[in-house]
């Protein structure tokens, strides 16, 4: 859906009248599966852009106030929840707004130093207890339940990319991934964990943002970034100080592999940066996968 801010000031002034003064102002790299805004300076409004992501409305609204005390590290904190309205379908949110910059090659001088912080928040995340919370499902697209769900698509993406990549290397990574399933209880799990939900101030991590994808169930998705943004040393010090075993590892490699396939197949909808992007990180899955 094309949202542009004339929806959420009308939203606003029409649900909550004490913030109908206040500007609303679309949030520079806003984000996908939802439209993020200003409201004034200290709020932030999230409207999912989809019917797909309008489930993930309550589930922050409920576990986020639940999460955000005994996580190491701030999370976005709900002040309100919207309703549909004015021609808008689904149920949307108001948020205290964080301050920082989301990382980027660019902004991350210290990717060492990154890798150590957000593994050190994953484990806090993994240590909350699970009584209660969302097991994975279509509201997060599966992130956290078994890899299985996505071999058909996988596969598909193997065949139709053909000679352009090694198939029969990439078809090894995953079956490997299939094979090691997942023994433990469940736990936390953010399911997005990407830079641009990462937010830095003066370099270090000083906030988790985004928190759609959020469930309970087998953490191994929140290791995808080890090799969609990390490298080398980084890497090496995500690993050491998150400390997954050897299996966990194979299924985040999984994770990592399938998305970097369908995109340079086209079964998702990317431009060619991100196809790029993603053509990166197949080639150090594989390197990976190899050693």
């Amino acid at each position: 859906m094309q949202i542009d801010p004339s929806l959420p000031r009308r939203l606003v002034a029409a649900q909550f009248p004490q913030w109908a003064g206040l500007p609303v102002v679309p949030v520079a790299r806003g984000g996908w599966d939802n439209r993020s805004f200003h409201l004034g300076e200290a709020m932030l409004l999230r409207l999912p852009s989809a019917a797909a992501y309008a489930p993930q409305v309550e589930k922050e609204q409920r576990w986020l106030p639940v999460l955000a005390p005994k996580l190491p590290l701030p999370v976005p904190v709900p002040l309100a929840m919207g309703r549909p309205g004015l021609g808008y379908p689904w149920p949307w949110s108001v948020y205290r707004w964080i301050e920082g910059e989301p990382a980027s090659a660019a902004s991350t001088a210290d990717g060492t130093g990154l890798a150590i912080g957000l593994a050190q928040f994953l484990r806090g995340l993994q240590a909350v207890a699970t009584a209660g919370g969302p097991p994975p499902g279509a509201h997060n697209f599966h992130r956290g339940g078994p890899l299985a769900v996505y071999d058909g698509e996988t596969r598909e993406a193997i065949a139709r990319l053909g000679d352009s990549i090694d198939g029969a290397a990439a078809t090894t990574a995953w079956e490997a991934a299939l094979q090691a399933v997942w023994p433990g209880p469940p736990v936390w799990l953010h399911g997005d964990v990407s830079p641009g939900n990462l937010l830095l101030r003066d370099g270090r991590l000083a906030a988790v943002i985004d928190w759609g994808m959020l469930a309970i169930g087998d953490p191994a998705c929140d290791l995808a970034i080890a090799w969609s943004f990390f490298g080398g040393e980084a890497q090496a010090a995500f690993r050491a100080a998150l400390a997954p075993d050897a299996e966990s590892w194979a299924r985040g490699r999984g994770w990592a592999l399938w998305k970097a396939l369908i995109v340079l197949a086209g079964l998702a909808g990317t431009d060619a940066t991100q196809r790029a992007a993603s053509r990166a990180v197949l080639d150090a899955v594989l390197e990976d996968a190899s050693r």
